[in-house]
């Protein structure tokens, strides 16, 4: 959370996650050995290939509900999302393991409490990374994105459980390796961040100005409007651009607390938000469907820009 400079993930969500981890570790253990009893398989075989489906699919679950509702946008909140799930699940599975292994030496609570920990919260940050990215830069539906992430983690997993490495140069391997991974994501992720901002900021102002100076028949918006009025009723029609208008200025608003964030100035709640989106959801909920794909050439769709939206509410 300290290296993320836009603060784009609040410490509630975190916590929410870490807990939802902690859940998830006392659900698998049970899953686990109902599944262990029912296939029959030996302990190896189960640990290596069963138990990090079961574990990875489940602390899934959390970071593609957080996207499906568009409450994560970049990189680096998915990764700090999915980092606090696994370490949430691997917390919980030490407290386990602590009563179960008794008094033991340092390396293996280097091995079995710290590096498990870390590959927890690896493999599902990584998860959250890699659909977060097939999402939005490969533009591809969240379940099919979802999927590359899942099957990225459950490799890592399993290749960890297999422990091609003696325990202390698998798990050195893995502290050196994830965290610098995470670093270089970080660092891409806020400068297509800045980039976002910089293009993003400046359309939106400029579509907004042409709306407030009732320059809209000068404009493609206007000539766009009125191709509209043949298919639409005349009031449909206005509700269209008030809902337009209105998204742009949440659109900016999200924009410039991220800016404000990112110079270090703390952004006081709006008050005047909520009312504003009880009004977006009425328009919406006027113009219909067929009155929101009319507008696409307009409002992007991306997960990105619909986050931006949830992110000032």
């Amino acid at each position: 959370m300290f290296l993320d400079t836009y603060k784009l993930i609040r410490p509630r969500r975190v916590l929410i996650a870490i807990g939802y981890g902690g859940l998830v570790a006392g659900f698998c253990y049970f899953a686990n050995g109902l599944l262990y009893q029912q296939l029959g398989w030996s302990q190896e075989t189960f640990t290596h290939y069963v138990s990090p489906f079961v574990e990875e699919f489940t602390k899934a679950l959390f970071i593609v509900s957080l996207m499906a509702r568009h409450k994560i946008g970049f990189s680096v909140d998915a990764a700090i999302a999915g980092f606090s799930v696994g370490a949430g699940f691997a917390a919980v599975e030490n407290v386990y393991y602590l009563s179960q292994l008794g008094d033991v030496g340092l390396i293996t609570w280097f091995v079995r409490g710290f590096g498990t920990a870390v590959m927890h919260g690896g493999t599902t940050a990584l998860l959250g990374i890699l659909t977060m990215h097939a999402s939005d830069r490969r533009e591809l539906p969240l379940w099919a994105a979802a999927l590359i992430g899942l099957g990225a983690a459950y490799v890592f997993h399993s290749g960890f459980n297999h422990f091609p490495l003696r325990p202390v140069p698998m798990t050195l391997l893995q502290l050196a390796v994830l965290p610098t991974v995470v670093i270089i994501v970080f660092q891409r992720s806020e400068q297509y961040t800045q980039e976002w901002l910089g293009v993003g900021f400046d359309s939106d102002q400029e579509l907004l100005a042409i709306i407030y100076e009732g320059r809209i028949s000068e404009s493609r918006i206007g000539s766009y409007l009125e191709e509209l009025k043949a298919q639409f009723p005349g009031e449909v029609v206005v509700d269209m651009l008030c809902y337009l208008r209105l998204y742009i200025e949440l659109s900016m608003k999200a924009k410039g607390t991220l800016l404000m964030q990112q110079a270090g100035f703390k952004v006081a709640p709006d008050p005047t938000i909520r009312p504003k989106f009880e009004e977006l959801e009425y328009l919406k909920n006027s113009i219909g469907r067929m009155g929101l794909l009319a507008l696409a050439p307009f409002i992007h769709t991306s997960s990105r820009d619909l986050w931006q939206i949830h992110f000032v509410k």
